[in-house]
């Protein structure tokens, strides 16, 4: 199967997913519009979701039965229970891979998702998840090269976690240790050769989430 391809059950968990979010958009008598403003799910992934065309992660499953005030399996069949006489097998679930992210100097941030990586859904931290593709040593020996990071969107991180932060005007991406010290917030590198970024008016930056996994192929 090439690189990317769905499974037939993956397109016709799909196509459940759609109809009983079409079902739930009828029957409650709300819009689109009216999900995206209470889950703050982008209005194209929710598109994606009714069409059939995407498929929602764990953490935006929670949100729309929250929405919905139903539980998840009647938005997704995986999260159906098993029979009693049924041995449960892990369920997979996609985790998208978003443009590379500089480990060193930043590069513009290419939000197209280049691939998927597969992660077992009952090991995943709740949220909205993301890889991004690391290149550089800045933050090695903790994250090497070629490394995979998973992210937990969120707009902010404690003092000393490292973030995936945007900046030069939201246009580059960068992978560094928040730290908070005197009124300034510096991202550090772990690597001693690269120097601090220190934000300010003139250079400011904005979180995208949380470092939370890091992952490598051999």
């Amino acid at each position: 199967m090439a690189r990317g391809e769905l499974t037939p059950q993956e397109i016709e968990n799909r196509k459940k997913i759609s109809a009983n979010i079409n079902k739930l958009i009828k029957e409650k008598n709300v819009s689109q519009v009216d999900i995206h403003n209470h889950t703050k799910i982008p209005k194209s992934t929710l598109t994606g979701y009714v069409k059939g065309t995407s498929t929602p992660n764990p953490g935006n499953v929670q949100k729309l039965a929250d929405f919905f005030n139903v539980k998840k399996s009647e938005i997704d069949p995986r999260f159906k229970p098993m029979p009693n006489n049924v041995v449960p097998i892990l369920s997979s679930v996609k985790i998208p891979i978003l443009g590379d992210i500089a480990c060193g100097d930043p590069i513009t941030a290419e939000e197209n998702i280049q691939g998927y990586r597969d992660e077992v859904a009952d090991t995943l931290p709740t949220g909205n998840l993301f890889y991004l593709h690391c290149k550089g040593d800045s933050m090695a020996p903790t994250i090497p090269n070629g490394a995979y990071v998973l992210i937990r969107q969120q707009p902010d991180v404690e003092d000393g976690e490292i973030a995936a932060v945007l900046v030069n005007g939201d246009t580059e991406a960068t992978l560094k240790r928040v730290k908070r010290q005197n009124g300034l917030v510096m991202l550090l590198a772990d690597n001693s050769k690269y120097a601090p970024i220190i934000i300010t008016p003139d250079t400011p930056a904005r979180i995208l989430g949380k470092a939370v996994k890091v992952s490598f192929d051999l």
